[in-house]
């Protein structure tokens, strides 16, 4: 069966709804008042011929502004109320996890519940993340941007089977197809052993269901976290900074070896468990 082609005015809603709702509003705004002026406009002079076919235009212009003054704004504001609703959604998904002592937590989910949990985990880490909409399994769900540093994420809600390392693999290889510095494959299950074997030498980073809980539950109730772990686990001289991967504190350390042999650069401290580092 071919997949149905959205119109122009769903692919508008649907950009505008993964925007902040207060920029589906100003653009509602902006969008009315620039075409509204337009129709106000004095139409051209036909004068003869030339001067017939020259209004021609304006005119179909005017005519898509009229609509155009009344359809955008609507889209537009549409889109904000549709952004608006996910994120309290992915608040009160957040919410309720960290509320949620059972280990069943995260298996109860539907997979686009999966997916905005995580989502928002990110977000709260500081990370912009931008949901792409894949489908069950269709590719990288979510992409998120910290610094400037571009990262892919997939989200698995599996149930009966754990996630093995074709599927960090093909992580992989869209990594670096797309420019990312890194990865992470967060499940509500497990990991095989291969899988977790082979993100430690790719800088991808695995999450299953018992890490992403407690990630969450002490991210939620902890806020002045970061801030004690810089302060035990930093040594002097090190800038204050922190894994966005783990939460763990970021040190400054020399390259022993390699083609980066004798720069600096930030590794967590909880390394070898978490391999993330950051140019200095």
């Amino acid at each position: 069966m071919a997949r149905r082609t959205n119109s122009p005015i769903e692919d508008v809603l649907d950009i505008t709804s993964k925007f902040p709702w207060w920029l589906g509003v100003t653009l509602a705004a902006i969008s009315y008042f620039a075409l509204h002026w337009y129709t106000m406009q004095e139409p051209p002079k036909a004068e003869g011929l030339n001067g017939l076919y020259s209004a021609v235009l304006p005119g179909i212009l005017r005519s898509f502004a009229m609509f155009g003054q009344i359809i955008l704004p609507f889209v537009f504001l549409f889109g904000a109320v549709v952004s608006a609703g996910n994120r309290f959604k992915r608040k009160k998904l957040y919410d309720d996890t960290v509320n949620n002592f059972s280990d069943n937590a995260l298996e109860g989910m539907s997979w686009q519940d999966f997916e905005l949990l995580v989502g928002e985990h990110y977000r709260r880490q500081g990370f912009v993340v931008e949901e792409t909409s894949g489908g069950a399994d269709g590719g990288i769900d979510l992409i998120a941007t910290k610094n400037g540093e571009k990262y892919l994420v997939q989200c698995k809600q599996w149930k009966a089977y754990k996630v093995g390392v074709k599927v960090v693999r093909e992580l992989l290889g869209v990594m670096v197809g797309g420019g990312a510095i890194g990865g992470f494959v967060v499940t509500s299950g497990e990991f095989t052993r291969d899988a977790v074997s082979f993100s430690r030498d790719n800088n991808i980073v695995l999450l299953d269901g018992k890490a992403l809980r407690r990630m969450i539950r002490e991210q939620s109730k902890l806020q002045d976290l970061p801030k004690r772990n810089v302060t035990l686990s930093q040594p002097q001289g090190s800038t204050k900074h922190i894994c966005p991967q783990c939460g763990e504190a970021l040190v400054l350390r020399t390259a022993r070896k390699g083609r980066n042999q004798g720069k600096r650069f930030y590794g967590c401290s909880s390394f070898p468990k978490c391999r993330y580092t950051k140019t200095a």
